[in-house]
């Protein structure tokens, strides 16, 4: 009997630890070139010095084309306590999709590396920006209370 209570007892801490991803909305002020319907983050709660995917899904309506880069930016109470920018070119090259990017490709997954400066158990406003190579926002997505941890190795 006692060994049934445990596994009740690991079943519920676990349940109790697991976390969902706060709602993700769009940030963006203007058109964009990506009309996003869903966008995900993988593993939540972000992993520091791990890599996150992001994965967005939707319409491209012009192609990604060079210079097009992706910005991160998280903020606490106001203040901005993590950044990061990268080639998203770059970025989609590794997954198989070099710039330019046509308009029928309707997923696009970054993976990046949480740098070891973000802080660990803050809930952050969390903006992921990307803007394409001729100035154009591609998407612009945002949440709030989202934290990253020290994994277990």
């Amino acid at each position: 009997m006692k060994y049934f209570a445990a596994i009740a007892a690991f079943a519920c801490l676990a349940f109790a630890n697991a976390q969902v991803i706060p709602p993700i909305t769009s940030c963006a002020t203007g058109s964009t070139d990506i009309t996003i319907d869903t966008f995900t983050l993988e593993p939540y709660p972000l992993c520091i010095g791990e890599s996150v995917c992001a994965t967005g899904n939707g319409t491209l309506s012009t192609p990604v084309v060079d210079g097009a880069t992706l910005s991160i930016t998280g903020k606490y109470l106001g203040r901005v306590v993590y950044t990061d920018s990268h080639d998203l070119c770059e970025l989609m090259g590794d997954q198989g999709h070099p710039c330019p990017i046509p308009t029928t490709l309707t997923s696009i997954t970054a993976c990046v590396l949480v740098k070891p400066s973000a802080p660990a158990n803050v809930p952050v406003v969390l903006t992921v920006l990307a803007m394409n190579g001729n100035g154009n926002v591609l998407f612009c997505q945002t949440a709030s209370g989202v934290l990253a941890q020290i994994c277990p190795p």
